[in-house]
């Protein structure tokens, strides 16, 4: 009789820590769907100011033609982004196009300094913002997550139910290189 106590013990652990570790791995899951969620909502938000930005700056700078249909490409391939690579590289390509359309806008000083202007770059550097901390939430999530599936003996459990890591969101080489480098203060 005490073996069977023993064996049931032993089996109740064993579901137990299965019980456990599954949830957690889903935990950490459903942390990292909201946070991709929540990129992409900021992301999204971005895209809904830009045609706003560029008729602004239209307005002043009719013959930089080149620059909006560059802002204006790199907005749909944007949009049209799947999963965390692309969407990165799309993004990457996007914030390239928007320098180029803010170089035109710093030749025109009565645009720098239209009330429209001004309140549609504050609201781009606001949604900035909001990405920059989108992502590192993504990447805390996509960490923890991965760990747990490569760490033993949780990785058991998720190899059974067939959880997978997550890639996370990273930066190009162009502008890894740009984080890398010294920031010169001029007085």
């Amino acid at each position: 009789m005490e073996l069977i106590w023993i064996i049931l013990g032993i089996v109740a652990l064993v579901l137990l820590f299965l019980w456990v570790s599954y949830n957690s791995l889903v935990t950490l899951k459903v942390r990292v769907d909201e946070a991709w969620s929540d990129i992409t909502v900021q992301l999204k938000r971005r895209l809904d100011l830009i045609p706003n930005l560029v008729e602004t700056v239209k307005g002043y700078a009719k013959h930089e033609s080149g620059v909006f249909e560059e802002v204006t490409k790199a907005r749909a391939n944007a949009l049209n982004a799947k999963g965390v690579k692309e969407t990165a590289d799309s993004e990457n390509q996007f914030e390239g196009a928007l320098k180029s359309l803010f170089a035109v806008a710093e030749a025109y000083p009565d645009l720098k300094a239209n009330q429209n202007f001004i309140e549609l770059q504050q609201e781009l550097v606001d949604t900035e913002d909001k990405i920059q901390a989108a992502r590192r939430f993504y990447n805390g999530g996509v960490r923890d997550l991965n760990t747990k599936i490569q760490q033993f003996p949780s990785n058991v459990v998720a190899g059974m139910f067939h959880f997978v890591g997550r890639e996370f969101y990273e930066l190009d080489a162009a502008e890894q290189k740009q984080a890398e480098k010294p920031v010169d203060v001029k007085f």
